[in-house]
Order: C-alpha cells, then sequence, then structure tokens
C-alpha cells in the first residue's frame, strides 16, 4: 500500500486523519519530491477508467501555468504519463494505491472500500 501525499494539502491532512482514525498505518510518500512511478500512474489510470484528466491536480498552480489544459487534449497516453512522473506538482493527491485497487482525491467511503 501507498500513499502518495503532501504536507501542506488539506485534502491530504484529512485522508491522513481518516487513516489515523480507522488504524491503518501507512506512511505518506511526498509526492513533489518522489512522484508516482510510470506503473503505479498507469495502473491507476485503469482504476480511474482511462480519463487521464482524472489523474491531473486540475487546481494547482503548475497545471496552469504550463497550460496542461490545453495540451493534455493533444497528448498520449504515454506522454501525459510522463509529465505527470516527471512533476509530482501535476498528480491529484491524495494518491492512494492498495491490494484492491486505487484511488486519487479523498472520499471517505471509497477509501473505505479500498481497506
Amino acid at each position: 500500500m501507498k500513499m502518495y501525499g503532501y504536507k501542506g494539502c488539506g485534502t491530504c491532512k484529512k485522508a491522513n486523519k481518516w487513516l489515523a482514525d480507522n488504524g491503518v498505518e501507512l506512511a505518506e510518500i511526498p509526492i513533489r519530491e518522489t512522484p508516482p512511478s510510470l506503473a503505479e500512474l498507469k495502473r491507476m489510470l485503469g482504476y480511474m477508467g482511462g480519463d487521464l484528466k482524472k489523474l491531473f491536480n486540475t487546481s494547482g498552480g503548475d497545471y496552469r501555468t504550463l497550460g496542461i489544459s490545453e495540451k493534455l487534449p493533444k497528448l498520449s497516453e504515454s506522454e501525459a504519463l510522463s509529465l505527470l512522473a516527471s512533476n509530482g506538482n501535476l498528480v491529484k493527491r491524495p494518491f492512494l494505491l492498495t491490494k484492491k485497487g486505487g484511488t486519487v482525491g479523498f472520499k471517505p467511503e471509497v477509501w473505505a472500500d479500498l481497506f
């Protein structure tokens, strides 16, 4: 099990609280310094029904600064995943992978199903 997050992220803080409240011990991997690998991103893409946009942190500064909303429709899957793997700021967080599956963002009911 892996959770990528950012200490300054409010949603990640809620996810960490949920983990603690539910007795789940899981170390948070700093997403900015250590983005998910291409293999992990590809796996998550499958859980997200192949929707690349769901993997992107669309409210992030890098997403806006780099003009990803305009570029994304023109990128191949490989190009988009490589971009995410090279810049953790672009990845939606928290990014959770478990033995049962994975999800991005935090919805307690979804997380409960994954543990």
